[in-house]
């Protein structure tokens, strides 16, 4: 026996290796059925009643030890830098239904010499398309302990963990398949210049020397001595891969011989429409608009009820402390900007919901391979659909997901383009303004005006994403080519549990994560509307004095004359010329400066301006805005043509930093997010420009 410390999940995408890492640490990482949901290596502990320090590690699914992408070498470089160490086990994690594609990978595992276990998942799936596998001969063929699992169900877990805790090691070195002779004598000549002590670890360098750990004189060295003996890497990538086949296919005949029937699966049928050239956009668009006037129908009674906590929350403070700055800060910074933003978490989880709901039960995956044909007319593949899709919930994890583009060009082009999908960040802005400018009437079917309006501003992010990818495709060169390959998972019935844990995280992340932000910035912001240079305040207070107008009044027009003159004031005041054209006033002025540390900003800051600038009011931003009116015309101010101004602006701004640091990161230079920050902003102020023009 000996003792494990480290344990590594290895498997294909789908393969249910991040259901297994959940189950085995008791954590719920986000599982998702397509390539790239799992961008970074994570890691945890083994859940055990004991106090044994066992890290798991659950590495991005692979195919092949030979990387195709960025998330993929990710994972390949990790394992591969973990050679030397003798208390690491790796767990590879088998698809039952996908035999032949799932033994390539654990082949090459064991043929690099790592202590392995197999984790034999997905066998209900198998069953239902009549394939059964014999675990014992299965056992005989690699040489390896095979477990039955189903994390979902818990079962296989304790017989996994209990492996992991007394792992015996096998006493003799097992052999897969012997492909090192395919490269002749370059093994021995590379195992000797990098010291390896594994010939086929040797072969995969050979096969593969951009490793980011191979040193530029090593990979120099073996791109000459494959030239030496008339060798091409992907020659040997293919020959290797080839030779592994022949023999699993040996091992899948003696275990599963039915495994190469073409069972028509369910999964199959349903396709036949859900990926359909026509039905299948039909399908699609009509769960779009279901999904987003469930939005608005869904969440309008517990967004009253927030509406009215936070109202009482006010007058109770405004009733039991004593005037004071302390007063007015909390009442008209905190509460007003915290409430402005909470009062959105409803709508906020139902969307996460549908969208976790359209992940787990496999369609997600028929998205991606149903725009394929769309997208790679503007210089994307299959592939952008994930960062796009993803980029409903955040740009920044979206951004990152694009490792899984091969091509730099096409990755690129993903990166500049997904910030135009409208994120959740944007619900509270875009829910606020349709509320405000948009008529409650029902259109068809039920369908209110304010669902398709919302719907309709998720449409605008995507045609703005797919036209500026366009361009992009124009400017960007490249002679590199690419193709989209991917697996349609078979569907499966939505696990609850992991779906009511997402919506939980997500919606915690985006109130904890942007009430950080804006309880900081609403107390900026209070402090720069209750405070003004010189004795400005003293000037209003002295002309209201001997004023005859009645208390109530003059009380409301005080202050709205006091944040005029504010430092809040003269900030929306210095950048109005620039922004009139649009239709926003330096009110708005303020907002929109103030949400570029995230979009969501922008209701809280209009929540505290009007609470600063509004005695004795403690309604709701929305009810304020609706009852604002034009000082110029008299009528309302947050008319339908101000209201879409504004909407298309924040559709298309650049207004969150974190995206900003996220794209510096991934691309490392600062030419793509500045490239990035002039585009959007030139769009957003076009844009907002044509569209208040034309409406008003």
């Amino acid at each position: 026996m000996t003792t494990i410390s480290r344990v590594v999940l290895v498997g294909n995408p789908n393969s249910g290796k991040t259901s297994l890492f959940n189950a085995l640490t008791g954590l719920y990482q986000k599982t998702g059925n397509f390539p790239g949901v799992t961008v970074d290596a994570k890691e945890a502990r083994l859940s055990t009643k004991t106090d044994q320090n066992i890290r798991l590690t659950d590495l991005p699914g692979i195919y092949s030890i030979y990387p195709k992408s960025d998330d993929e070498k990710v994972a390949c470089e990790y394992l591969l830098n973990l050679q030397q160490e003798k208390d690491l086990l790796v767990v590879l994690v088998i698809d039952a239904s996908n035999l032949k594609r799932s033994l390539l990978l654990a082949g090459q595992i064991i043929d690099l010499g790592y202590q392995c276990v197999l984790a034999m998942n997905m066998e209900e799936n198998a069953l239902k398309k009549g394939i059964s596998i014999d675990l014992k001969s299965l056992e005989e063929e690699i040489g390896l302990k095979v477990y039955s699992v189903n994390p979902k169900k818990a079962y296989g877990i304790d017989a996994i963990k209990e492996n992991i805790i007394n792992h015996t090691p096998s006493k003799k070195e097992n052999t897969f398949s012997n492909t090192s002779s395919i490269a002749g004598s370059v093994i021995e000549e590379i195992s000797n210049r990098l010291q390896t002590n594994n010939s086929y670890l040797s072969l995969v360098y050979a096969a593969h020397p951009e490793y980011s750990f191979i040193s530029t004189d090593d990979q120099a060295f073996i791109t000459d001595k494959l030239k030496e003996q008339k060798l091409v890497s992907k020659r040997l990538q293919a020959t290797d891969i080839t030779k592994r086949y022949k023999h699993i296919a040996k091992i899948i005949n003696k275990c599963s011989p039915e495994a190469d029937q073409n069972t028509l699966h369910p999964s199959h049928a349903l396709d036949r429409f859900l990926t359909h050239k026509v039905w299948g956009f039909v399908i699609f668009f009509a769960l779009l608009a279901f999904m987003f006037q469930a939005v608005y129908s869904w969440s309008d009674y517990p967004m009253t009820w927030i509406e009215t906590l936070f109202e009482n929350i006010s007058n109770f403070l405004s009733e039991n402390i004593p005037d004071g700055t302390l007063k007015d800060l909390l009442i008209e910074g905190v509460i007003a900007g915290v409430g402005g933003i909470a009062v959105f978490i409803p709508q906020i989880s139902i969307l996460f919901a549908f969208i976790a709901i359209l992940e787990d039960t496999g369609y997600m995956a028929r998205v991606s391979f149903i725009m394929d044909k769309l997208l790679r007319k503007t210089g994307l593949n299959g592939r952008s659909v994930i960062p796009l899709v993803s980029s409903i919930a955040c740009a920044v994890p979206a951004i990152m997901t694009s490792r899984t583009i091969p091509n730099r060009k096409e990755r690129l082009i993903t990166i500049l383009v997904s910030p135009l999908m409208s994120c959740s960040a944007r619900i509270p802005v875009y829910t606020i303004l349709i509320a405000v400018c948009v008529p409650e009437d029902v259109f068809f079917l039920g369908m209110s005006i304010q669902g398709l309006s919302l719907m309709g501003t998720y449409l605008l992010g995507l045609l703005a994403s797919i036209g500026a990818a366009w361009v992009f495709k124009k400017i960007l060169k490249s002679d590199a080519t690419s193709s989209f390959i991917m697996e349609l998972p078979d569907y499966k019935g939505p696990n609850w549990k992991t779906i009511f844990h997402e919506i939980r995280h997500k919606t915690s992340r985006f109130l904890f994560d942007a009430g950080k932000i804006i309880i900081a910035i609403s107390i900026i912001l209070w402090a720069m509307a209750s405070y003004a240079p010189g004795n400005a305040f003293e000037e209003i207070e002295n002309r209201y004095a001997n004023s005859e107008i009645k208390i109530e009044d003059k009380e409301a027009a005080m202050a709205s004359d006091k944040l005029e003159v504010s430092y809040a004031g003269i900030l929306g005041k210095t950048i109005e010329p620039v922004i009139k054209p649009l239709g926003f006033d330096w009110k708005i002025g303020i907002a929109l400066i103030s949400s570029f540390a995230a979009r969501e900003v922008f209701v809280s800051t209009m929540a505290t301006i009007y609470s600063v600038g509004e005695a004795n009011d403690n309604s709701s931003i929305r009810e304020k805005l609706q009852n604002e009116k034009n000082p110029e015309t008299g009528e309302r101010k947050y008319s339908l043509a101000l209201g879409l101004s504004l909407i298309v602006f924040y559709a298309f701004a650049m207004q969150c930093m974190s995206t900003l640091a996220v794209v510096y990161r991934e691309t490392n230079t600062l030419k793509w997010p500045l490239v990035q920050l002039f585009y959007m902003t030139g769009m957003a102020w076009i844009g907002s420009f044509i569209v208040y023009q034309l409406m008003s």
